[in-house]
């Protein structure tokens, strides 16, 4: 039988999780570095850092986390798109460590990749067999994997621009981007 891979379950967005991984990550560390601060934590750029990288991790990790790493045939241990896409625990990792942001050097860690995670669970919702956000699965029955990425992938990146525009420049670029529409 074939493994969980070569069976093509991961190959038809991976890309797609992977560039939204980015946008994830950046979303965490500006949300991180701001929380830092103004909680008078020193780490700052070490911890946006950790952010961006674990949001890039959390991207995927719905995903790689259903393959048995521990046997020689790498198959799936739980049926995909269940415990590991669930929405409700991605939202209670992402709320469990913002309210440790600045206060424990894991935080930024755990934050960034629930919002890979929420991120990876964004991007399968609009597919067919869509997401267990709270019990059962729901789709919004867009389109199936692998198509329309470059929708779900210029949606997660203009989320990431708005939030680094708000919370590092202080809409300063939204502004002016406003001012240039008004032309």
């Amino acid at each position: 039988m074939a493994s969980a891979y070569q069976a093509g379950f991961f190959m038809a967005s991976s890309k797609a999780h992977h560039a939204t991984g980015w946008a994830a990550g950046l979303i965490a560390a500006a949300i991180v570095t701001a929380m830092e601060k103004s909680a008078g934590a020193g780490a700052g750029v070490l911890s946006g850092m950790l952010a961006l990288l674990a949001g890039v991790a959390g991207a995927t990790a719905p995903d790689w986390l259903e393959v048995a790493w521990w046997s020689r045939a790498r198959r799936l241990w739980i049926t995909h798109r269940t415990l590991t896409h669930w929405g409700v625990g991605w939202i209670a990792l992402l709320a469990f460590s913002y309210h440790w942001l600045g206060r424990h050097p894991a935080a930024p860690v755990g934050f960034g990749f629930a919002c890979g995670g929420l991120m990876h669970l964004l991007a399968d919702w609009p597919n067919p067999l869509g997401v267990p956000w709270i019990g059962a699965r729901h789709s919004l029955n867009l389109w199936t994997s692998g198509h329309c990425d470059l929708i779900v992938v210029g949606a997660a990146w203009a989320a990431a621009l708005f939030v680094v525009d708000d919370v590092w420049f202080h809409h300063a670029y939204g502004r002016m981007l406003l001012n240039v529409l008004r032309i």
